[in-house]
């Protein structure tokens, strides 16, 4: 059984976005081991980039520590795929890693010394979404694409 971990900055806030991530964790529970490593939030007060610089080596930190995973950042210039696509990459990486960080930076983002390491940057959208709801498509993209690997319905 492949080990998602989703890590990202900040503590989710708004109750139906919580309650929409527990849906699709428990969905996901029979077919993947997932955790949510969450980290945190830098206050911007000291100026954006250095909330960025700061929040980027917690992230890298929280992945050093995991060193033999693969690590796919969300990224507005990574690189776009379907959802089919996307659950064949699941797959391939599945082949050689079994344990796949997913990355979700602040709401200032993060800087290119993440983007120089991570193994994949993907691109859900050229629309920008708050950090927060991020989470919540991401969780229900990798139901989407278990359910896609694994012929289960929700796909259609």
């Amino acid at each position: 059984m492949i080990r998602i971990n989703v890590v990202c900055i900040g503590k989710i806030k708004e109750k139906y976005i919580k309650e929409g991530i527990n849906e699709f964790l428990k969905r996901l529970s029979k077919y993947i081991k997932l955790e949510i490593i969450e980290l945190a939030e830098e206050d911007d007060n000291k100026g954006i980039e250095n909330a960025i610089n700061s929040e980027t080596e917690r992230i890298i930190n929280a992945i050093s520590k995991k060193s033999y995973s693969y690590n796919i950042l969300l990224d507005l210039k990574g690189k776009m795929l379907d959802s089919e696509e996307m659950a064949q990459k699941i797959e391939e990486i599945s082949m050689i890693s079994s344990e796949i960080n997913f990355i979700i930076g602040g709401s200032n983002g993060v800087n290119d010394n993440l983007r120089k390491i991570v193994d994949f940057r993907l691109c859900f959208s050229l629309m920008t979404f708050p950090h927060q709801l991020m989470r919540l498509i991401l969780t229900e993209q990798l139901y989407r694409w278990v359910s896609i690997n694994n012929n289960i319905k929700y796909h259609k």
